[in-house]
């Protein structure tokens, strides 16, 4: 059985930083691409950042114009782990953050190339 679980949700404030885990268990990561999408109320979710890592080690990573050079996706191929780290974060930051394990990184931020998600976990920026 597959699941992916987030963690590393909270409050902040205008300008800090949070780090999002996402723990994958029943799936290897290596050489498959995963994913960090967002839904803040009465919006639909968004892709935010995505990453590929090869078997030599080398990471594709892909970013929304939007957290690009605040947010930074990594994994710990050892750990099956995914990790989103947030910096100058902003109120419209706020959302529900879902990990995600895609299909191909070619349509890396389409909800219809999604193979398994997470449950969530609430970021909250306040101004």
């Amino acid at each position: 059985q597959v699941q992916l679980v987030e963690s590393g949700g909270g409050s902040v404030q205008a300008g800090g930083s949070l780090r999002l885990s996402c723990v994958t268990s029943g799936y290897t990561i290596l050489r498959r691409c995963m994913a960090w999408f967002r839904q803040a109320p009465g919006k639909e979710r968004e892709g935010v950042a995505a990453i590929y890592t090869s078997s030599s080690g080398d990471d594709l990573t892909y970013y929304n114009t939007s957290v690009k050079g605040r947010f930074t996706i990594s994994q710990d191929n050892s750990k099956n782990t995914v990790y989103l780290q947030m910096n100058s974060l902003k109120p419209e930051d706020t959302a529900m953050y879902y990990c995600a394990a895609i299909i191909t990184c070619s349509t890396r931020f389409d909800p219809d190339g999604i193979r398994y998600w997470g449950q969530g976990t609430q970021v909250t920026v306040s101004s």
